[in-house]
């Protein structure tokens, strides 16, 4: 075999007995089967593994008050230890939280609620006990910047703010969002980024509602009804997430047209303001002359039925009074005719101022002043030549 292909252990000087090289060489080879050389020049001692393990026992023999006693204490030391280990997974969940258990990294859809529970301990569980009272708010449309003095202001952000309205306008509208946890293990596992959710959904919402609204209820009257639709139509698109999110208020912060057309906008609110007002006046005008038209005509009509009565029951007397006149004269015409005369005569002369009472001496006639007399004027009577 060439020199090249020597093995490692054999040495160029010759020699031959396997790696430890168990003969005798040129040099003064190894002798026995030491790897590192017995005695030969340039050989070192090695380590004692068996020593080494003796002394580490007696090392922790030292640390160990009474060593270990046959096993005894180590497993003691065990038991503690997986006491300890057992006892860190107790947890407390405050009033304002809900627990969250993992077991192997998987939730079981199960809440904790407030006290003291156990769960498996670390790594084999994991609890997570988020706050569910604290109320969260998002702004959009808008972003509140700090001022140099300390105050805030806002900047308006036209990519959320500008809407299209059910009567094809745009108008601008600044809204905030408050909400708060529902349910702890949805709002964990559930979707991915929370906050981002509830502001792209609650955006979409808002589009959705201000959609089907035109402009001019919107600037107005309809903005409660606003909030309130938004809110039903965010919530439930959230529980459609399973996102265990509660929203608790939708609040309009700023409703106006866009800056570029408000003035002109403005121009047509006054000028229908103006149209309202001049309705209004017309509509005051005419519930005041309407009620007393109809009173008036009710009035005429209440007058005509009275008078038609009274002159249908004169007529019916006058009838009944002549029909009893008639009989009476069947009874007994010569009597009756007696009678009508002297009430006829009565009727005629009682209406004269002069009653001729007969022929007097010497041919005179004398009468009463009957128009003085029942005037109560004084005077006697008279002679007529």
């Amino acid at each position: 075999m060439a020199e090249c292909d020597l093995m490692p252990w054999q040495s160029q000087g010759g020699g031959s007995g396997g790696p430890w090289g168990s003969g005798s060489g040129n040099g003064g080879g190894n002798r026995g089967n030491n790897p590192w050389g017995g005695g030969g020049r340039g050989g070192q001692q090695p380590p004692d593994i068996e020593e080494l393990i003796r002394k580490g026992q007696d090392r922790v023999r030292s640390l160990i008050p009474g060593g270990f006693g046959g096993g005894t204490a180590l497993m003691g030391i065990l038991v503690i230890g997986a006491i300890l280990w057992a006892l860190s997974g107790l947890y407390r969940v405050l009033p304002e939280q809900q627990g969250v258990e993992l077991k192997f990294g998987r939730w079981d859809n199960q809440i904790t609620q407030p006290g003291l529970h156990w769960n498996f301990p670390y790594p084999l569980g994991q609890v997570f006990t988020p706050s569910v009272e604290r109320i969260e708010a998002i702004d959009i449309g808008f972003r509140a910047v700090a001022g140099r003095d300390g105050g805030g202001a806002k900047r308006d952000v036209e990519e959320e703010s500008l809407m299209l309205t059910g009567d094809q306008n745009i108008i601008d509208i600044d809204f905030s969002v408050q909400w708060k946890i529902s349910n702890a293990g949805e709002f964990l596992f559930k979707i991915r980024d929370p906050e981002a959710t509830v502001k792209v959904v609650a955006e979409s919402a808002m589009r959705e509602v201000i959609g089907q609204t035109d402009i001019q209820p919107a600037l107005t009257e309809a903005r409660g009804d606003i909030e309130q639709r938004t809110k039903n139509l965010l919530q439930q698109l959230l529980d459609d997430y399973q996102a265990g999110i509660e929203i608790t208020e939708v609040k309009l912060q700023n409703v106006q047209p866009p800056a570029q057309v408000i003035d002109a906008f403005n121009d047509v609110q006054r000028a229908l303001q103006d149209r309202d007002r001049q309705r209004n006046e017309a509509e005051a005008y005419r519930n005041d002359l309407l009620p007393r038209a109809r009173g008036d005509a009710q009035q005429m009509l209440q007058e005509a039925q009275g008078y038609r009565e009274q002159v249908i029951n004169e007529a019916q007397g006058e009838a009944q009074r002549f029909v009893e006149v008639y009989d009476a004269y069947k009874a007994a015409p010569a009597i009756t005719r007696q009678r009508m005369y002297l009430e006829t005569m009565q009727d005629i002369l009682g209406s004269t101022e002069k009653v001729i009472l007969g022929e007097g001496a010497g041919g005179a006639i004398q009468y009463l002043p009957l128009d003085q007399l029942r005037k109560g004027a004084p005077g006697a009577p008279r002679q007529a030549n």
